[in-house]
Order: C-alpha cells, then sequence, then structure tokens
C-alpha cells in the first residue's frame, strides 16, 4: 500500500522485530455472553502482503501464514503466545506464488498459483512436523483458496481462473478434489450450468465478462465445507452466487444466484458518498450485490448454515472494466428525476457502480444503480435461501462504538473515505463454539477491525466487541483456535493483517 507508511504510528516501532504484549485498546461493551477476548500479542511477520492468511497445527504448535512478500509461507511457534519463535519459513520460489494455506491431521496444504497464473496451479503438501514435501497436484488456474474436508480425507481448492489484464485469456474457473485415500485429483468446472445462464441470470447471478460463457466467468473464490465432509459451498464473488458441491459424487450440483440488497429498505441505509463531510446513514434507490468473499458452515441447534462475509468485487482490467461512478451513468429521468440531484456528489455522483446491471429496457440509460457488495454478513440455507442479513449494523455499531473507524480507509487514515465504495468490506467470517455459545468473527479490511458476535440465536445476533489494534492493517484472514487445541487452554483469535504484515493474537477470557 504505497501510502502506507503515514499511517503507521510509533507504537509500531517497539515490536518491529518481535511481539508486543497486552496493549488492547478495544474496551467492550457490556457484555452478556461470558464471552470476552482479550489482546494477547502481535508478531511482525513482514511489510505489506507479508500475512495473508493462517493456518495453525496444534500438533507442532506451529502457525503457518501466507507470505506474499517474500514468497514462501513463513513459520512461527506459539507454545508461547507471547513470545513466539520464527522458524525457517517454507520457500515458494521453486513452484509459483502463495496464495493460501490450510492445515489437517500434522498436513499442510498450501495453495500456489503458477508464474503465468491462467495456467494450471499447484496445491503442495508438507509435513507440519519436519517441513517436508509429501506431494504435489495439479489443479485448475489461479488457486486462491485451500481447504481440507473435516474428516481430512479430502483437500479442496477454489481455482479463481482470473483473466490476464488485456482480458484476452479467460481460463474456467474451477474446484479441484484432491482424494488423499489414492491421491486422485478431481477438477470441476462449470460447463453443465453455461444452458442455464439465462435462467440464473434472472434470479440476480452475473456472467458479464466480454465474450465469456458462464464456465469461463465464474470465479470460484472461497470454500466452506458440511461437518460431515458431504457437501461443499464454494462462492463465486464477481458473479454474485454459491455453488454446492457434492464430495461424495464429486460433482457441482447447483448455483445459488444470491440476490440484491435494497438499500433504499430502512433497515439497510448506507452512507454513500465520501463528499459529504458527515457520516450519516441514508436511504437511497439502490441495490447492492452480497457478493461474498469469505464464508463458513456452521451448524446451530440441527440446523445447517452457510454465513457470508459480503465484501464485494468489481473486474477492472485494462481490456475490460466495468467501473463507473453515479455521476457518470446516464438515468432514467423518470426513475431518477433532475430535481432530486441524485448525481450531485455529495448523494450518489461518487458512488462506484456497475455498468452491467440496471438497463432494465434496453434503451440506453439506467433505471436501476447497483453498487458493490452488502456491507454486512448473511446468513443462508444450504440451498442458498437468505435467512438472515446483518442489514446496516456493521455501520452502526462502527457509528456508535469507533466512529472514528467508520469507513475508513487506513491508506489515508481518514474516516468516510470508503463510503463511495464498498464501506468496512466484510472480508472474512469464522465461526467458534466456546461452552454453549456459537461465536461469529465479521474481519472488516477497510476498518481494520474484526467484529465479535454472539450468533447462538442465528437470526438475533449479540454484538459482543470489536478487535482492533492501531498498527494492524487491512485483516485478510480470521483464525479461531478452540480451547482444546490452544496451547494456553483458553480459545484464541488469530488475525493476519496484510497491509501492516502483522500476526495479531487474542484470547478468550474463559
Amino acid at each position: 500500500m504505497r501510502l502506507l507508511n503515514k499511517i503507521i504510528s510509533l507504537s509500531l516501532i517497539v515490536f518491529l522485530f518481535g511481539c508486543e504484549k497486552d496493549d488492547d485498546n478495544s474496551t467492550p461493551p457490556p457484555n452478556p455472553t461470558n464471552v470476552s477476548f482479550k489482546f494477547k500479542s502481535t508478531i511482525k511477520v513482514g511489510g505489506e502482503g507479508a500475512s495473508e492468511i493462517s493456518a495453525f497445527d496444534p500438533i507442532s504448535n506451529r502457525l503457518f501464514t501466507v507470505n506474499v512478500e517474500s514468497n514462501e509461507v513463513s513459520v512461527h511457534n506459539i507454545s508461547d503466545v507471547y513470545n513466539a519463535v520464527s522458524e525457517p519459513s517454507i520457500s515458494m520460489s521453486a513452484f509459483g506464488a502463495p496464495n493460501s494455506v490450510a492445515v489437517s491431521e500434522g498436513r499442510l496444504a498450501v495453495a500456489v498459483e503458477a508464474p503465468i497464473k491462467q495456467n494450471p496451479g499447484q496445491i503442495l503438501l508438507y509435513n507440519t512436523s519436519d517441513l517436508s514435501l509429501i506431494d504435489q497436484f495439479t489443479v485448475g488456474a489461479l488457486p486462491d483458496m485451500v481447504t481440507f474436508s473435516k474428516d481430512g480425507n479430502l483437500i479442496l481448492s477454489a481455482n479463481e481462473g482470473e483473466p490476464d489484464d488485456d482480458y484476452l485469456v479467460d481460463p474456467l474457473g474451477t474446484i479441484s478434489i484432491i482424494d488423499l485415500n489414492d491421491d486422485s485429483v478431481t477438477t470441476l468446472d462449470f460447463t453443465a450450468f453455461n444452458a442455464q445462464e439465462a435462467s440464473l441470470e434472472s434470479q440476480g447471478f452475473r456472467v458479464f465478462g466480454p465474450n465469456a460463457d458462464l464456465a469461463s466467468d465464474v470465479e470460484p473464490e472461497y470454500i466452506a465445507v458440511s461437518d460431515d465432509s458431504q457437501y461443499a459451498w464454494v462462492v463465486l464473488q464477481e458473479n454474485n452466487g454459491i455453488a454446492k458441491v457434492n464430495l461424495v459424487s464429486k460433482s457441482i450440483e447447483s448455483i445459488f444466484p444470491l440476490g440484491y440488497k435494497d438499500y433504499n429498505n430502512p433497515m439497510n441505509s448506507i452512507d454513500a458518498s465520501d463528499k459529504d463531510d458527515v457520516n450519516e446513514l441514508k436511504n437511497w434507490p439502490v441495490y447492492g450485490m452480497y457478493q461474498p468473499d469469505g464464508i463458513t458452515y456452521v451448524k446451530i441447534d440441527g440446523v445447517e448454515y452457510i454465513i457470508s462475509a459480503n465484501e464485494g468485487d468489481s473486474r477492472d482490467y485494462d481490456g475490460f472494466s466495468e467501473e463507473e461512478r453515479g455521476e457518470d451513468l446516464t438515468l432514467d429521468p423518470t426513475v431518477f428525476p433532475a430535481s432530486e440531484d441524485f448525481q450531485n456528489e455529495t448523494k450518489l455522483g461518487r458512488l462506484k457502480v456497475t455498468t452491467t446491471l440496471g438497463d432494465t429496457d434496453n434503451d440506453g440509460d439506467y433505471d436501476e444503480i447497483y453498487n458493490y457488495g452488502a456491507r454486512s454478513f448473511s446468513m443462508w440455507s444450504p440451498n442458498g435461501a437468505l435467512i438472515y442479513d446483518s442489514g446496516n449494523d456493521i455501520s452502526e455499531y462502527v457509528l456508535s462504538q469507533t466512529p472514528d473507524r467508520f469507513n475508513w480507509d487506513f491508506e489515508d487514515n481518514e474516516t468516510d473515505k470508503r463510503s463511495d465504495d464498498k464501506g468496512a468490506e466484510p472480508e472474512a467470517v469464522e465461526v467458534l463454539k466456546i461452552n454453549e455459545k456459537t461465536v461469529l468473527f465479521v474481519g472488516l479490511e477497510r476498518n481494520c477491525q474484526v467484529m465479535v458476535f454472539d450468533i447462538s440465536n442465528p437470526t438475533s445476533p449479540v454484538f459482543i466487541q470489536f478487535l482492533q489494534q492501531s498498527y494492524d492493517f487491512a485483516p485478510e484472514g480470521v483464525l479461531a483456535v478452540s480451547a482444546d487445541d490452544s496451547p494456553t487452554g483458553k480459545a484464541l483469535v488469530i488475525i493476519s493483517n496484510e497491509g501492516s504484515g502483522t500476526i495479531s493474537i487474542y484470547e478468550n477470557a474463559e
């Protein structure tokens, strides 16, 4: 981040080569849940890109972290969470660039994109004790996320298949299933769904790349796996959908379009401008595309839920871009009358929107406006029905408790700077069972915060606290460690911050 140095505080200097202890600047609100996380320490891995996604091995007490800055997987022993020990890293220079890591039963899986990212990528499998390479598997183009099935028998990778910058080469988006029982690799594509494109689009799915069919256009982003290892759900972020995968038959069963969020609903109000000089939520005639990034699976009282962090994402390449600002659209004057001055920069003029949706009658002007993401987290049924959305709760809690972080831009250290884009940008979600409670962590990339909720009642979450440190920027990965697996004997949440190259560790009080 080219402006990052502007906002790194002096507090960062004191721990540039080690850990900082118990400097919690986040006072939780009154908490009826008996869940409260306290800051323990921070590991300085490197600079920007040095700490993206982490995985923890309870056998060796090692933390494995994707370090793009050094093109390696960084390794730290956190047997003592106050004094993490840096150990020899795992170099990726012979393979490509790492994107994701996962751990299961003493094995580390690393997703690696090829030097030319439109070419097939690899999943590398290591022993977490001696860091020896056990095996390597060829998967689809740009494996962006890797995970194990809960029983440890399968490795799954979401292969994003992004185009090149000229948008001349656009590989298939795919999902790879590695069966460790026989070391077979099954890579699934979406060609069977090409015939369903029109039907899916009518329900809120997007296929919009130049000259692309559905199979080329989809970009698998993130994976959640059921407790019984029978199913997986894979986010198709840019396309605004989720695919359901049968892990027994190794087939894609369905695509669920996610539809759109109405910002005219009183519970969905947003701040749509970075130039209005006020941090205020209002209703606007705008729709949000959910477009999740991170998702996770949880079962509560026997009911299955898929939880999504509705970050949003656009395509902005030299060869094709869908991005525009509201002030540059030609709006239908009957829907958006000139007297309302919607395209003023203090209203919707600054809002980043897509040019691929909204001309409902094909007459050349826009009858509807669509913004990226939903500025929320959502709970979906296993078959894609929306059960709960947090509406404007993220913005409301930030405004009431940490107003200096409202739609904050950590690069410029300014509040309200991201109001015109995707707000706080919910990036990651993670769940953890603590005693009788189900706890949800929601990482906010731009606000540089993690929110903690009790979701034991899934349709009525209880906000618990914010987790933040003044020197942590752009949380990319949120990792929960149960008390049974924790080196401290208490539940941990480990936050990997891409912008600052730091990892911060928090521990539950009980």
